[in-house]
């Protein structure tokens, strides 16, 4: 672990100020080494109160520490603290041979993409991560990836915090009626054998957002407006827990229960051509069946859809 990563969690572990004789004596770091640190953890936006003859105190602020969810999901981390996309870093490390199961982590994004090569804002106080999988399995029998980690966001964020958060197919977590977190999800397959070699799931959480763009401010919140009551590392590994250790068809049944779609009149664009229904069911492949106004059935493997009605499930 890193110097200001130490200082970090020791302080993180005190409510109140740690003298910098105590942080040396249990970091085994001089003063000198203890103050670059604290120097260094107020450029991630974590702010320290030093007081003469007190010590330090941590003010608020949240730091990812790869150690610490390598540690608790068995899944090495790599974070980059100037990626252009936690895509790009995971695709990079497969051309270099990297070893999957992988975290690819970030503190930001300056490049960061979404389906449909769409940009979207990836500021400091979310979680940006990508995790590379190598399944080995048939394109026909690939699983519900999307779906599965989409119910353990939601799974993740309902244990740690009691906050009910929502799912908008096929690939948006939503908090009332504004979007927290999204998810990319690509595989790579061989020609040559039809297999599916690697799966990389992009995933990105507003966390804790202190401001959002203007365009964005009736679409989109973070998960806490406030300080949060948990950490990023927390809510990371417990995502990876859930994903990696529940069954599928568990997860599948948690996608369609958080679903607020369902029995709800939406509207989609195909082929130039508007249509309107009620979506009656999500597939276990993800796929959504929508009843049309005209009586007939259509079937969505995937684009966007529009609510008629924001009234939500209770």
């Amino acid at each position: 672990m890193k110097t200001y990563e130490k200082i970090f969690c020791q302080l993180s572990e005190t409510k109140g100020f740690v003298t910098g004789e105590e942080l040396g004596s249990h970091c085994q770091l001089s003063r000198t080494a203890i103050w670059k640190a604290i120097q260094k953890l107020e450029q991630f936006d974590v702010k320290i109160q030093s007081q003469k003859k007190r010590g330090y105190r941590l003010l608020f602020g949240d730091l990812l520490i790869p150690e610490m969810i390598e540690k608790q999901t068995g899944v090495p981390v790599i974070l980059n603290h100037n990626s252009l996309s936690t895509q790009l870093d995971a695709k990079i490390g497969i051309q270099e041979g990297q070893k999957a199961p992988r975290l690819y982590l970030a503190s930001n994004q300056k490049e960061a993409k979404g389906r449909f090569g769409r940009s979207f804002h990836a500021s400091s106080g979310g979680i940006y991560m990508s995790l590379h999988i190598q399944p080995h399995v048939a394109t026909d029998k690939q699983p519900a990836y999307t779906m599965m980690i989409a119910s353990a966001i939601v799974k993740a964020i309902s244990r740690l915090t009691g906050i009910e958060t929502q799912i908008k197919w096929v690939n948006d977590i939503y908090l009332g009626q504004k979007k927290i977190a999204g998810i990319l999800t690509e595989a790579i397959s061989s020609v040559e054998t039809g297999m599916i070699t690697d799966v990389i799931i992009g995933i990105g959480i507003n966390f804790n957002i202190k401001e959002m763009p203007k365009e964005l401010e009736n679409k989109a919140t973070s998960l806490f407006s406030e300080e949060p009551s948990i950490t990023r590392n927390q809510l990371i590994v417990e995502i990876l827990k859930l994903f990696l250790t529940t069954p599928e068809t568990d997860l599948i049944k948690v996608y369609k229960d958080k679903s607020f779609i369902l029995d709800k009149q939406i509207t989609f664009l195909e082929d130039g051509k508007t249509y309107q229904g009620v979506a009656e069911d999500i597939t276990d492949n993800g796929a959504l069946i929508v009843q049309l106004d005209n009586g007939k059935t259509k079937t969505l493997l995937g684009g966007d859809i529009s609510l008629s009605s924001w009234e939500m499930r209770s």
